[in-house]
């Protein structure tokens, strides 16, 4: 299924206030001005009450199920991610090993967003260091994750710039308005890792050996075609746009009935807080580490085998970051759990229906959401509006259960910081 082309029926003129007013400013001076905007400031209030939660990891049903993570060999591509870092390390001055480098349990690691607003500053931004810098950021980035990953990462990055050039805010939005930190010290047998993350897209890089866990995540668009220019043609969220609309129609009308739990994208059904007015339908944005989810819809085991691979094949499209090893054992260890799987669906499944979906089980959530514009004028969800969330409940998103499991093998007694 094609990206929806008729984004261009939403572009602002260039004179409109929500442009205009803003015109000029750099991503901090737009952080600031975005404090008095109404939904920038619930979303940083949000944010606050809370940033200083300690980690607990995203549930079900707020009791983390224990023993669902095991430290393996699963052939991370450790070496290269190595010698990748401790190259950017070798090529920056002192204050900018200081800016980027953390503790591997820093509360850094959850301090990252998604908005175009530069809300915490922290590590490097790209757009700030020179390109040779920047060049060894991204070759970290490029290392630890398949080369589909790359190139829906850059995606994300190039789409950002195009939206900047629609709304002529370069300045704040750009293929390099990304902020990166390194955690730990790069190492083939201690824990270490990364993140990136600005607007639409987050990438939270944990690695212990062989090892790794990527997330959360989050990939989005705005719009999700690029139409013109040297990049014309990329089209991003195809895979789980097409895969998951394709699901929902092969299943009977009972089960269908079943899987929607909401029929409107903003349904009067919805209890406070199901709707939120940057999140939209998804869960699982940034600050919601220890959020309680409750599963919903039907359970996959009510799939016929045919509909559990289609089910897969829509998981492997969210986590086909990851490189093939650790992919792999990803993938396993989904489907071993995957009769505690749920599925489920809000909005219509037309061929013009904008719509939202979540799988979640004890040891993957993701979800995808069309939402209405941001910067584009579409005051109701479209297709050319996307987001998506990957999660690793039960307390292992940023690697954080690995970690446990390691502190307690090589340091007995110790526990790592509250991340």
């Amino acid at each position: 299924m094609a990206t929806n082309p008729e984004f261009r029926s939403y572009v602002r003129p260039l004179d409109a206030p929500r442009l205009a007013n803003f015109r000029g400013m750099d991503a901090r001076a737009y952080g600031e001005a975005a404090r008095n905007v109404p939904i920038p400031a619930t979303l940083l209030g949000d944010w606050a009450d809370l940033r200083d939660e300690p980690f607990r990891g995203i549930t079900c049903n707020g009791h983390v199920e224990h023993g669902l993570f095991r430290l393996a060999e699963e052939g991370a591509p450790s070496g290269q991610m190595v010698e990748c870092a401790q190259a950017l390390l070798a090529g920056l001055d002192a204050g900018q090993r200081r800016r980027l480098s953390h503790p591997v349990d820093a509360d850094e690691w959850r301090r990252w967003s998604n908005p175009e607003f530069l809300a915490n500053p922290n590590g490097l931004r790209l757009e700030d260091v020179g390109p040779d810098t920047r060049a060894a950021i991204l070759r970290v980035v490029q290392a630890s994750l398949s080369s589909a990953g790359y190139a829906k990462a850059r995606g994300c990055m190039k789409t950002n710039a195009f939206l900047g050039q629609l709304c002529d805010l370069p300045l704040i939005m750009n293929e390099w308005s990304y902020n990166f930190l390194l955690f730990g010290e790069p190492s083939l047998d201690k824990p270490w890792g990364w993140n990136l993350y600005g607007h639409h897209l987050v990438l939270n890089c944990f690695v212990l050996g062989g090892q790794m866990v990527i997330s959360p995540t989050f990939m989005g668009a705005e719009p999700n075609v690029i139409d013109t220019g040297p990049d014309a043609g990329l089209r991003l969220f195809e895979a789980e746009e097409h895969d998951g609309l394709a699901l929902m129609r092969s299943l009977s009308p009972d089960l269908r009935e079943r899987a929607t739990i909401y029929r409107r994208m903003r349904d009067e059904a919805m209890p406070d807080g199901r709707w939120h007015p940057a999140d939209q339908r998804h869960l699982g944005g940034a600050f919601r580490d220890n959020r309680i989810i409750p599963y919903e819809g039907i359970a996959v085991r009510n799939f016929s085998p045919t509909q559990k691979r289609q089910l897969m094949d829509i998981v492997a499209a969210f986590v086909g970051y990851l490189p093939p090893g650790p992919l792999a054992a990803k993938l396993a260890q989904v489907e071993a759990e995957l009769d505690r799987t749920y599925w489920s669906w809000i909005g219509g499944h037309g061929d013009d229906d904008p719509f939202y979906y979540r799988v979640q089980g004890p040891v993957l959530m993701t979800e995808f959401d069309h939402h209405s514009g941001v910067w584009l004028g579409n005051q109701e969800p479209a297709k050319c509006h996307t987001h998506t969330v990957v999660r690793t409940p039960n307390g292992n998103d940023y690697g954080r259960d690995l970690l446990r499991q390691h502190y307690e093998q090589v340091h007995p007694g110790y526990s790592p910081g509250e991340a």
